[in-house]
């Protein structure tokens, strides 16, 4: 399924629903982020996806990272809350979703690299090469958090 990201734009449809979700900002020994290029808009993004019933919120980022990248994980933190309402997905079957993303921190416990359905590239990404990425604002905002070694909240907005 396909998806229009709409980002403090005047244009983007209403919302009609609200579904929370995970990002994590796993990163490697030598400081590389887990990325992945994804399916349903074309850019590089945190692995992450709703949040499921009968899962802690953990167990979510866990089996996100896991099926979209490959790698398994261990949450180690909270980075931030991401709920603004000005930042809306809309899918082709005409669900307009407003942003609700918990993003986490997790360090990777073992496993390789692979692509799923939702991701058809993963890779480990040197911060330095960020620019270089077709990645949305919200999502480099959370990278942004996520990297700051000094925070100590998380961000919540």
């Amino acid at each position: 399924m396909s998806r229009t990201d709409y980002f403090h734009d005047p244009a983007a449809p209403p919302a009609n629903s609200v579904v929370p979700s995970v990002t994590a900002v796993v990163t490697d020994d030598v400081g590389r982020l887990l990325l992945i290029h994804r399916t349903d808009n074309n850019l590089w993004a945190l692995p992450g996806g709703g949040h499921d019933i009968g899962e802690s919120v953990a167990e979510s980022v866990v089996r996100e990272v896991r099926e979209e990248t490959g790698i398994e994980v261990e949450v180690v933190a909270v980075s931030g809350l991401y709920t603004d309402p000005r930042h809306v997905m809309a899918y082709d079957d005409g669900e307009v979703r407003q942003q609700f993303s918990i993003c986490f921190k997790a360090r990777p416990l073992g496993g390789s690299l692979r692509t799923s359905e939702e991701s058809k590239e993963v890779r480990w990404v040197d911060p330095a090469d960020l620019d270089d990425l077709d990645i949305h604002p919200s999502m480099r905002l959370r990278i942004k958090h996520g990297l700051e070694a000094d925070r100590v909240q998380p961000y919540i907005g």
